[in-house]
């Protein structure tokens, strides 16, 4: 089992040093320190105010954010968890997934999906019906765009002509992509050409919200992988090519507080029985002190017994 980071700026009560410079590289470093393999950041460029009133969260630009993150730390990877492919230009988009990638020398894994407020589609000026049309798009683009020299497609609302993107990322034919989203479509996307499924251990009610398919133990997360591997086998694609990250009701470790060492280990391990591949960590952030105390302990608790 791999583990990722998640910056808490939409946290409640989140101490607003841990957005700027200094606050931010501490708690980067403090990741990479514990033993983390990724640090990642979410996104939501345009919340309405009644969602952020009901629940929703703030959240920082997730390239911007890893960008300075890259030249903080050495090792630790970079995700965007998750960037919604549908909000850009693709080809603008791929240019900053490149730039990221080169300066951080190749530490960026790009988590993916395709969105869920409408409002904030609305906002963007985009079709919030299109969303998935979108989203295979752009995936197509960042599958063909460094492969040759020129790049030719007719997108839904752009056409490349024999288009460069040049510098290209270090890693080719272009950063590792998983694909958020607990249902069938993202299964079967990731089956196609993704390099990781990133689904949400969640209940009816909070899968509504995310327009999603319940997920809600780690025995439905294991059907879910088992058909995931079979589509990937029918790909003609190795199943263990793919990485699985699960996000659980214990990511929160204010939450995770609420069990015991033992009782989290266990679940780690149903996950890990069930197929996952990486586990999401995401402290409170109520100083930046706190923050990396947290991820210090829990490299110390969790990660360095499991190596």
């Amino acid at each position: 089992m791999r583990f990722t980071a998640e910056h808490p700026v939409g946290q409640p009560g989140c101490d607003p040093e841990l957005l700027q410079g200094e606050g931010m590289a501490a708690f980067a470093r403090a990741a990479e320190e514990a033993g983390f393999d990724a640090v990642a950041f979410t996104e939501h460029p345009a919340p309405s105010r009644k969602w952020l009133g009901s629940g929703g969260h703030a959240s920082l630009d997730p390239l911007a954010a890893l960008a300075f993150c890259a030249a903080t730390t050495t090792r630790i990877r970079l995700l965007t968890y998750l960037l919604v492919l549908p909000y850009r230009n693709p080809l603008l988009m791929a240019k900053a997934v490149a730039t990221v990638d080169r300066l951080s020398g190749g530490r960026l894994t790009i988590g993916a999906g395709s969105g869920y407020l409408r409002s904030e589609f609305g906002a963007l000026g985009i079709d919030f019906e299109e969303r998935g049309a979108l989203l295979d798009e752009a995936l197509d683009v960042l599958r063909g765009l460094w492969a040759g020299d020129a790049f030719e497609l007719a997108g839904r609302h752009f056409t490349a002509r024999g288009q460069a993107s040049v510098p290209g990322p270090v890693q080719l034919p272009h950063p590792p992509v998983w694909l958020g989203g607990n249902g069938r479509n993202s299964r079967r996307r990731v089956a196609r050409a993704g390099q990781g499924w990133a689904p949400l251990l969640m209940g009816e009610e909070s899968a509504r919200t995310a327009r999603t398919t319940a997920l809600t133990t780690p025995k439905e997360l294991a059907l879910a992988v088992g058909e995931l591997r079979q589509m990937l086998r029918e790909a003609g694609r190795a199943p263990d090519e793919v990485d699985i990250q699960v996000h659980s009701q214990q990511t929160d470790l204010t939450v995770r507080s609420q069990v015991s060492l033992d009782e989290h280990r266990r679940h780690l391990d149903e996950l890990t029985e069930a197929g996952a591949t990486w586990f999401v960590v995401r402290t409170s952030g109520r100083s930046v002190a706190e923050a990396c105390e947290v991820l210090a302990a829990y490299g110390r608790d969790v990660i360095a017994p499991a190596r």
